[in-house]
């Protein structure tokens, strides 16, 4: 098995002090508190990484010293979660509490290339290379909100990342991010301002019963341990092994499943080259032709579907997270820092969901998404506020495909000033039979990666599927009319 071996271990704060902050975890952060810390695992090449321009020394002091500037505006990220007399959650920064900061871990693992990691389908030997497996973001009690692993690889640098969910959705993540490159790479800082006050959307008081939930810490020393005993049934741990495939679908594929698709003209007869290429979170309820996101969802859903061998009468669930930042009343900034994004659900029987032509599945997403209007977010919130609930991250519904981020991040642009990344991944958290991320391709354009965790079973019968896989018998068959004389 692969060894990161760390060498140190310091903690961050911001260059500037700002005194002591706290901000009240709202109905949009607090379900989230069961899950997992958000991991994502960024890996680059870097030319003479043992010597010149680029030594793993100064790349890691580039890092932190532009950590400490980013931190100055997203001083949350460096606090930890905690109660006020009123027991509601909230994020607490303090300059003084020396306790407080990202941490951040450096280790080496130069055995590794850049390639193996790009290479690598599953997240088993990712582990190595992202903090805090199997920890709950329950524990930003007691823990660090951001974790950071700068590994020094054979020819370049991972840069492995725990963000704790209870604090911030995809968005904001990638808005973190983007902006600690772009002062690495020498802009100014404060150049888009993350938007703190998360009262501006929901300002409801709620506290929390915690009394049914696993405790955190016995939680991740019996997954660490594989004491198995002490494993609650909610737990990663266990959950029933399943194998993770990247599937890298480029523009041409996309543009062949959308236009498939809309074949039936969709909820209107746009033509092809007009389609919306919104991902699912546009409110614009005027589009009347189906989504790349709509699109390439029911594809995945109606493939999985028929992989798993369902019964004609099994319900099967659809679940995507939307973003609801131009959702709500008033509609927030893109820059709102928080979790501002609601799990939505559509389902039908898997004998309706292929028995039908794909635009049945694709209404029902649809459907769902432009259903979830102002007020359907009011009504959730307000329903949730009654009557709290704590999700577990794999709550999602019966034989579900859950998808998770978006190809909207700007992922490939994170530049640190050593170049784009090779290869961009989720870590092990919040993994279940049915979990998809969508990230961004690499060739850039339309291409979207699809990053899946299925049952082995469910998963082999997937890569047999022609019909889903039609991308790479496309390259097959560019390789195969290359190579005639």
């Amino acid at each position: 098995m692969v060894q990161a071996k760390t060498v140190s271990k310091t903690h961050v704060k911001p260059k500037k002090r700002v005194g002591r902050k706290e901000y009240q975890l709202v109905t949009f952060d607090l379900p989230y508190l069961a899950f997992y810390y958000n991991q994502k695992l960024l890996f680059y090449k870097v030319d003479n990484i043992n010597g010149g321009g680029h030594d793993f020394e100064g790349i890691v002091a580039k890092l932190k010293g532009g950590l400490e500037v980013a931190l100055e505006e997203f001083h949350q990220l460096a606090g930890r979660l905690g109660k006020d007399d009123e027991g509601v959650f909230r994020v607490e920064y303090d300059d003084d509490d020396l306790t407080e900061g990202v941490e951040v871990v450096e280790a080496s693992a130069e055995d590794i290339s850049v390639d193996d990691l790009a290479a690598e389908e599953g997240t088993e030997i990712l582990k190595d290379f992202i903090p805090y497996n199997g920890i709950l973001n329950l524990e930003g009690l007691h823990r660090p909100l951001l974790s950071i692993q700068l590994t020094k690889l054979r020819d370049g640098v991972a840069i492995g990342c725990a963000f704790n969910h209870a604090v911030l959705d995809g968005t904001s993540t990638w808005h973190f991010m983007n902006s600690w490159a772009q002062i690495c790479s020498g802009f100014p800082a404060g150049s888009s301002p993350p938007f703190l006050d998360r009262t501006k959307t929901r300002n409801a008081r709620v506290k929390l019963d915690l009394t049914a939930m696993p405790d955190p810490s016995s939680q991740a020393e019996a997954e660490a341990n594989g004491t198995e005993d002490h494993i609650k049934p909610g737990s990663q741990a266990a959950c029933p092994k399943l194998r993770e495939r990247v599937f890298k679908f480029s523009e041409v594929a996309i543009d062949k499943i959308k236009k498939s698709v809309n074949a039936g003209g969709g909820r209107g007869s746009t033509p092809t080259s007009q389609l919306d290429e919104d991902d699912g979170s546009s409110s614009d309820k005027s589009k009347k032709a189906f989504s790349t996101f709509q699109s390439l969802g029911i594809h995945i859903w109606r493939a999985v579907t028929a992989a798993r061998g369902l019964k004609p009468e099994d319900i099967t669930v659809f679940t995507v997270f939307v973003d609801c930042r131009k959702r709500v009343e008033p509609p927030m900034p893109e820059t709102y820092f928080g979790n501002l994004i609601q799990a939505i659900f559509t389902g039908t029987a898997a004998g309706l969901l292929l028995a039908h032509p794909p635009e049945y599945g694709a209404g029902l997403i649809q459907g769902a998404i432009d259903a979830h209007d102002a007020a359907a977010i009011n009504k959730r919130n307000s329903d949730w506020e009654a009557a709290p609930k704590i999700f577990q991250f794999k709550d999602a519904g019966a034989n579900c495909v859950a998808v998770g981020s978006s190809p909207r991040f700007k992922v490939y642009d994170v530049d640190f000033g050593f170049g784009r990344p090779e290869g961009v991944r989720s870590g092990s958290n919040n993994r279940f039979d049915g979990m998809v991320y969508l990230y961004q391709g690499k060739t850039g354009g339309r291409s979207i990666d699809v990053e899946i965790a299925l049952d082995p079973i469910t998963m082999e019968r997937l890569e047999m599927d022609k019909g889903f896989r039609l991308e790479m018998e496309g390259e097959k068959q560019q390789q195969e009319d290359t190579q005639m004389p």
